[in-house]
C-alpha cells in the first residue's frame, strides 16, 4: 500500500472530523454528540427497525443500545416490539423527538449553507465534485464479498433480481428452467462456490463458480443491484472468482451471455476472456468466452 496515500487519508479525516464538528459533544448546538444526532436522523419520521440500524450505520449492539437509552432518558425516541413480529424490535421518534429531528434538519441545512458560503462559485463546484467522489469511492470500500449458501435467503434474493432482469432485458424473455443448471448443490465446494457482495449488510450482488471438468469451470449468475453498479463491485466478483477457481486448481473458466449484456461482455473482454465457439445448448447465449491459465494460489 502506497505509503502517501494512507498518510493523505489520515490528514483529511482528520480535517473533515474538526471541520464539522465531530469531536464535540454539542453537535449542530443540539446538546448531544454527532452518534446520537445521527441515530434520531437515521430514526427518521417512519420510525425503523434496530437490526436495520445495525446495519445501516455498521453498529454493535451493545453501542446501539447505549445510545438508544440516552435518546429515550432525553425523551426522543420509543422503542418496542414490531407489530406481528415479537423478535423484531423497532424504534420511533416521539412528538419531542419529531420536533429535534426538524430542529436538525434545519442546523445541518444552515450549516452546509456556511460550508459552502465562503467560497467562490468555481470553488464550490469542485468542492461538491469532489465530495461526490469520495462519496462514491467510500460506498465502494465498504463492500464486502464472501462465499455463501447458495440455498439462503440472501443468494435467493440476489438470483430472483438477476432472473427479473434478464426476463425485462432479453428480447425474448428468461425462463431459469430452459438455461444452463447452476442449482445450489452446483455452487458449494468442493463442485464450486457461490458469492455475495454487501454494502451496509445488504445483499447487492453475487457470483457463482461451477466445476464442469477436472480443469475447467463455469462462472455463473454474475449480478450486482442496478443501484449499486458503478462501485467496481463487478470487477471485484469477477477477481474472487477466479481466485477460488485457481485455489481450486482450475486453469480454464468459461462462460456464456446474452448479446444484450453489453457490460458483462466489456467487464469479461478487458479481463483476458476471449470468445469461442459454443459450447454449450444454453438458449439464451449468444457469445461464449474462455480464459485460461489462471494464476494459481494456495490449496483450497
Amino acid at each position: 500500500m502506497d505509503e502517501n496515500q494512507i498518510r493523505q487519508v489520515r490528514n483529511f479525516n482528520r480535517a473533515v472530523t474538526q471541520r464539522i464538528g465531530v469531536l464535540s459533544d454539542d453537535y449542530l448546538g443540539r446538546g448531544r454528540p454527532l452518534g446520537e444526532s445521527r441515530l434520531l436522523f437515521e430514526i427518521g419520521r417512519g420510525g425503523a427497525d434496530l437490526r436495520d440500524l445495525r446495519a445501516r450505520l455498521s453498529l454493535d449492539s451493545g453501542y446501539l443500545s447505549r445510545m438508544l437509552r440516552s435518546l429515550e432518558a432525553q425523551g426522543l425516541v420509543a422503542s418496542q416490539r414490531a407489530a406481528g413480529d415479537g423478535r423484531v424490535r423497532r424504534a420511533a421518534l416521539t412528538r419531542k423527538g419529531l420536533r429535534e429531528f426538524d430542529a436538525l434538519d434545519r442546523h445541518s441545512q444552515d450549516f452546509a449553507t456556511s460550508l459552502l458560503a465562503s467560497l467562490g462559485p468555481a470553488q464550490r463546484e469542485r468542492m461538491t465534485a469532489a465530495m461526490a467522489e469520495v462519496e462514491r469511492l467510500m460506498r465502494a470500500s465498504a463492500v464486502t464479498i464472501e462465499p455463501a449458501d447458495p440455498a439462503s435467503a440472501d443468494a435467493r434474493l440476489c438470483i430472483e433480481a438477476y432472473f427479473r432482469e434478464l426476463q425485462e432485458r432479453f428480447d425474448t424473455g428468461f425462463d431459469p428452467a430452459r438455461t444452463v443448471s447452476a442449482n445450489p448443490e452446483e455452487l458449494v465446494p468442493p463442485a464450486g462456490q457461490f458469492l455475495i457482495a454487501r454494502l451496509d449488510g445488504r445483499p447487492v450482488g453475487c457470483g457463482g463458480l461451477k466445476k464442469t471438468g477436472r480443469k475447467l469451470g463455469e462462472i455463473k449468475r454474475m449480478w450486482v443491484a442496478p443501484d449499486a453498479r458503478g462501485l467496481g463491485i463487478a470487477q471485484r466478483l469477477l477477481d474472487a472468482i477466479e481466485e477460488q477457481a485457481a485455489r481450486m486448481g482450475l486453469d480454464t473458466l468459461q462462460l456464456d451471455t446474452n448479446s444484450a449484456l453489453t457490460e458483462a461482455r466489456a467487464l469479461y473482454a478487458r479481463n483476458g476472456y476471449r470468445e469461442i465457439p459454443r459450447y454449450n445448448d444454453n438458449p439464451y447465449a449468444h457469445h461464449w468466452f474462455e480464459k485460461r491459465e489462471l494464476k494459481h494460489g494456495g490449496p483450497a
